[in-house]
């Protein structure tokens, strides 16, 4: 700054104010500064500037699986309006491993982000209050904490696991296997609730012994499928956590000779683009990946703000049917 101003004959006030886009200074001096910049190449130093605004203009993005192509499509989202409002972001994959995620929000606490979105966290309730106390800003996504006032951007999963299943009971398939995801999944636990009221709400009986959990993967699904069939050969539909699980039911399906829909319905969750492509296509709930994503930035920046006061935001997002042949 001190060589701009030495160039431009001006002062390091007026280099300030030119760069910050400051009032008070004509056209012609600003003209001048702008020059100088652009000739000598300078660029201001980010870690300076948030020094003294104590801002560092970038937000941490946290997500269990960022092969998944549903946080893929949930990161552009929140990408594109971070951009749009000057930040840029961290994005961390915690490998569906609750100590790698606790380990990476203390990386991006001490990096010293103006926020973080912490995506369908896998750590219990008093782990994952600790974990986010740190950040001036936090906004969850798949998830909640109770108590605690914080941001939460939903899908309604127990409403979506309901209206797959009583699909499937309304199709005449009564004995339906639920390949539920991971274990400490907070989404799932809401799915089983909306599974297991639509039992209720056909009259139908089921058994607990038909819900299986799996990583969430095209290779989990496989394999789950052929020890969930295998142990209850009977079962005529299968409810996949997501599409990457149904995916590979549909395999597991053909590794044991049965075909789909005729001898067993696949139904999934999410309608990532895949959904369309296999064979059959599938009958899946679709959330617009890239509306939350957004949502949840918009959410944070709010949060960023120390002019806003808002009071704590729950957004909840409905996801609609989509009948293709895996459960016609």
């Amino acid at each position: 700054m001190s060589d701009v101003a030495r160039a431009a004959g001006v002062s390091l006030m007026t280099v300030s104010r030119v760069l910050n886009n400051k009032g008070d200074v004509s056209a012609a001096t600003r003209q001048r500064v702008q020059d100088v910049i652009r000739q000598l190449g300078y660029r201001p130093s980010s870690v300076a500037r948030s020094l003294v605004t104590s801002r560092t203009r970038t937000v941490g993005l946290v997500v269990p699986d960022n092969a998944n192509p549903f946080f893929s499509e949930l990161a552009r989202g929140v990408e594109h309006t971070a951009y749009a409002s000057g930040y840029s972001v961290f994005l961390c994959n915690t490998e569906e491993n609750a100590d790698r995620e606790k380990a990476v929000l203390q990386t991006l606490e001490d990096k010293r982000v103006d926020g973080v979105i912490l995506c369908s966290s896998r750590l219990a309730q008093p782990e994952l209050r600790a974990a986010i106390a740190g950040f001036p800003a936090a906004v969850l996504v798949n998830r909640e904490l109770d108590g605690d006032g914080i941001d939460t951007i939903l899908v309604d999963d127990e409403l979506g696991a309901r209206l797959a299943t009583g699909h499937l009971l309304e199709r005449g398939r009564r004995r339906i296997g639920f390949l539920s995801g991971p274990e400490l999944s907070w989404s799932s636990a809401q799915r089983v609730k909306g599974y297991e009221a639509a039992f209720a709400a056909a009259n139908v009986a089921h058994s607990a012994s038909w819900l299986l959990p799996c990583a969430p993967t095209v290779e989990g699904g496989r394999a789950a499928t052929r020890e969930l069939l295998q142990r209850h050969p009977g079962l005529t539909a299968l409810l996949c956590y997501n599409d990457l699980v149904a995916v590979g039911a549909i395999q597991g399906c053909t590794d044991l000779h049965l075909s789909v829909p005729a001898s067993v319905c696949v139904v999934g969750f999410d309608d990532i683009a895949l959904a369309a492509l296999v064979t059959p296509p599938l009958t899946t709930c679709r959330v617009s990946r890239y509306d939350l994503g957004c949502e949840a930035m918009r959410s944070l920046l709010a949060r960023i703000d120390p002019a806003a006061e808002t009071a704590p935001r729950r957004v909840v997002v409905h996801p609609e049917l989509v009948i293709r042949a895996s459960a016609p």
